[in-house]
């Protein structure tokens, strides 16, 4: 619950609804008030971007990029890089939680018409007041579920950087003493075998 105080010269009036208050006489006049307490402010971040046609493309997890089109009233996810079984899972998991939040109709939740996406039709909103202000409680809905994914991702992606500095930088017991070897158009002992008969799928005895 959020508190707002104002400090100023000019006299100030607290109103007598709020039943919550502290005036103090003299150069500077400070008020205390509480505000409505069943309103609050809600933020989150999110790598949005915003289509020609209006519909919201949001990138913030790596293996799914999610679409809320506002026109046709549904979310789709599209795979990021490969259609796998991770991220059919990541797209379920998405689809599942807007279906117990109330957010898409769970008996629309389906396969689109492009490879490794899937799809749920938007519930509409009966209260006026509630409608104004849909797809930012939708988008709340997301960012919330982003959040609850991050420590996962977070790790494959440090784990994934961990693996890949062991190979580019090994340390003393995974390196070999000859250093860094310089750059030669022909190493080793061994002879690159391109003229016989194998290559040419015949045998010879």
């Amino acid at each position: 619950m959020a508190i707002n105080v104002t400090i100023g010269d000019a006299p100030q009036q607290i109103p007598e609804d709020t039943g919550v208050g502290v005036s103090v006489k003299g150069p500077d006049k400070i008020k205390v008030t509480v505000p409505d307490p069943n309103l609050y402010e809600i933020k989150f971040k999110l790598n949005i971007r915003e289509a020609h046609n209006g519909d919201l493309m949001i990138f913030d997890h790596p293996d799914i990029d999610i679409v809320l089109m506002v026109e046709k009233k549904k979310i789709v996810t599209f795979a990021k890089d490969l259609a796998t079984n991770v991220v059919y899972g990541t797209s379920s998991r998405l689809m599942e939680r807007l279906r117990k939040k109330g957010v898409i109709a769970y008996d629309t939740i389906q396969g689109g018409n492009v490879y490794g996406s899937l799809e749920g039709q938007l519930l509409e909103m009966k209260n006026p007041e509630m409608k104004e202000n849909m797809f930012s409680l939708i988008l709340n809905q997301i960012s919330e579920w982003i959040e609850s994914e991050r420590p996962y991702f977070e790790t494959v992606q440090e784990y994934e950087q961990m693996y890949d500095d062991s190979l580019t930088h090994p340390d003393k017991e995974d390196s070999t003493p000859l250093g860094k070897v310089p750059q030669d158009a022909k190493k080793g002992s061994i002879e690159p075998y391109i003229f016989g008969a194998y290559p040419y799928g015949g045998y010879y005895y």
